[in-house]
């Protein structure tokens, strides 16, 4: 299950050039056969279609071989093309090589079945598929090799006995049992369905539909040749077509993984331009397997989840998958589910694991630039909000306190200076302490309306505007449309970004006059400040406008600001308001 485990040693030069000698001396061994004899039909033909079957099991197990060496399936390939090709020796006139092309005659059936049932490892997995095999080895053997002795052909050198009769009996009994099994073979291949409705990989499942052709056609030969059927041979040449159909399905499957590895570079490329938290769909276009699965390991629970979240089990041995766990920090990330004709193509699994690890890992970082964005935005808030409250704190306590406590003294002050008194000097001093006091009233009342402008709490954002254009420092022409109250935040926010606008009008601009609009759509509010100043504001430079920017970003809004020299400046604040 682990990537940890590395590809096996293939074979040598040797071998595979011994295997391609070899197997040519058979081809031309069979052709030799069939033209010399004189008891072939169009022997030209049987030439062909037996070499159809042996040719491409040779090859087909030889590159099996070279670029599987893991698996069993290439030398179990190898040695059916070489059992299939020792059965022409039927075809020789010597009598002890025809005896040995006889013994043979049903031995590749047996092993067509157990190629088919040991795709893609090699090995039969299974009960039911051991028994079949071992059955079709049993019949093929241990039946033949009875029928023989028993005198079928009282020619062959290994009769011990004269008994056709009997020998008859066991052939009929050979053809059904074996007729039997190879259907049963094919019922196990195409019932083989992946779990779930996943669908096979195209290869694999154009593979294994000519695997259960070819077990039906060579169960309907036997059939035909004990029913005595007239067409046999014909039935006979769409039968071998049939097997060597076989091997060639296979090389497609193979030319098909190797073809996967030249899109991986293209999934490198893909996942970098397009980011995506679904890597399902991408990872299977890369591997050829629609039936691509991925499992994420959930530390916190010690368990895997797919991508909803819902709880998985990763496949064990027998059901024709396999599985690729990928690590970051000798930890479990996610785990591929793929199709087990894939696991010995170790190359385009560990590419795919490289890519889909970093891609992951790029996914776990952005997610957690997100998550930190979305704290960073949340604390920015939260600053606004703790400071907004400290304000409407401050401004209350000075209203209720020392502004009040002033009120009453200044009236006290009042009432004394009205008084007659004896001595002018001491009215005059309280005349100018009322003066004082109610000029320190008056300064107190505009830092209390700094901190937080009580109107706009009692009354609303319409009359706090209307307040401030009175109270401006050149005409300003105001058009509110909000449609009643705001929630507290967004109109303290564009209360603050008017006031602010306006003090540095008066201020900086050179103005002669103002307009400020305020709009309420679906989605938000939008605050609009427009003078007929020099223009040239910045709000890097200037900490007011830099701080109602603040302000407004921090409640997820935006503000902008167009002042070219000489031309005014328009300023524009969007707050979300759903």
């Amino acid at each position: 299950m682990s990537s940890a485990v590395g590809p096996a040693r293939g074979p040598g030069p040797w071998a595979l050039w011994a295997t391609v000698v070899t197997g040519f001396g058979t081809l031309v061994a069979s052709i030799t056969l069939a033209m010399a004899g004189d008891e072939l039909v169009r022997p030209g033909l049987q030439a062909l279609l037996f070499n159809w079957i042996t040719v491409p099991y040779l090859i087909s197990g030889t590159l099996a071989w070279w670029r599987r060496p893991a698996s069993r399936l290439g030398p179990l390939m190898i040695t059916t093309g070489f059992v299939m090709a020792l059965t022409a020796l039927q075809w020789s006139t010597v009598p002890a090589l025809f005896a040995i092309g006889h013994l043979l005659d049903l031995a590749p059936a047996a092993m067509f079945v157990h190629v088919f049932l040991a795709y893609p490892t090699g090995r039969v997995e299974g009960r039911l598929r051991r028994v079949v095999v071992v059955s079709a080895y049993a019949t093929a053997v241990v039946l033949q090799l009875a029928k023989i002795l028993l005198g079928l052909d009282p020619d062959s050198p290994f009769a011990v006995a004269a008994q056709p009769a009997i020998a008859s009996r066991i052939e009929q009994v050979e053809l059904i049992t074996m007729s039997a099994l190879l259907l049963t073979a094919a019922v196990l291949l195409l019932v083989r369905r992946p779990a779930g409705g996943r669908a096979r990989r195209r290869p694999v499942a154009l593979l294994v539909d000519t695997f259960g052709l070819a077990l039906v056609m060579l169960a309907v030969l036997y059939i035909a040749g004990l029913r005595g059927w007239q067409h046999v041979e014909t039935v006979r040449h769409v039968a071998f077509a049939a097997l060597g159909l076989a091997p060639v399905a296979f090389l497609l499957g193979l030319l098909n993984a190797r073809l996967a590895r030249t899109d991986v570079g293209a999934l490198l490329v893909e996942l970098r331009e397009h980011p995506t938290s679904d890597l399902r769909e991408p990872l299977a276009r890369a591997l050829h397997d629609p039936s691509l699965t991925l499992a994420y390991w959930l530390p916190q629970y010690g368990s895997w989840a797919d991508g909803e979240g819902h709880p998985v089990a990763l496949p064990g041995s027998g059901e024709g998958r396999a599985t690729r766990v990928i690590q970051r920090d000798h930890e479990p990330l996610v785990a591929l589910e793929f199709d087990r004709s894939l696991e010995d193509e170790h190359e385009l699994l560990d590419a795919i694991a490289a890519v889909a690890g970093i891609a992951l890992e790029n996914s776990r970082l952005q997610a957690e630039l997100r998550a930190r964005l979305h704290e960073l935005q949340g604390s920015r808030a939260r600053i606004v909000e703790a400071g907004q409250t400290e304000r409407k704190r401050l401004e209350r306590n000075l209203h209720d306190g020392a502004q009040q406590r002033l009120v009453a003294l200044a009236l006290e002050l009042g009432l004394i200076a009205s008084k007659p008194a004896d001595d002018a000097e001491t009215k005059a001093r309280l005349v100018r302490a009322k003066r004082e006091v109610t000029a320190s009233l008056d300064e107190l009342r505009d830092v209390a309306r700094g901190i937080h402008p009580a109107v706009l709490t009692g009354h609303g954002l319409v009359v706090a505007l209307e307040s401030l254009a009175a109270q401006a420092a050149l005409p300003v022409e105001l058009e509110v449309a909000v449609g009643g109250r705001l929630p507290e935040h967004i109109e303290v926010a564009a209360y603050y970004v008017v006031s602010e606008s306006l003090t540095n009008i008066g201020k900086h601009a050179h103005a002669s006059s103002a307009v400020v609009r305020v709009v309420r759509s679906a989605d938000q509010v939008v605050v609009e400040v427009v003078d007929d100043g020099i223009g040239g504001a910045d709000t890097e430079h200037g900490s007011g406008l830099r701080g109602l920017a603040d302000r407004v970003e921090a409640i997820g809004g935006r503000l902008r600001i167009w002042s070219p020299a000489g031309g005014g400046t328009r300023l524009e604040a969007e707050i979300p308001c759903e």
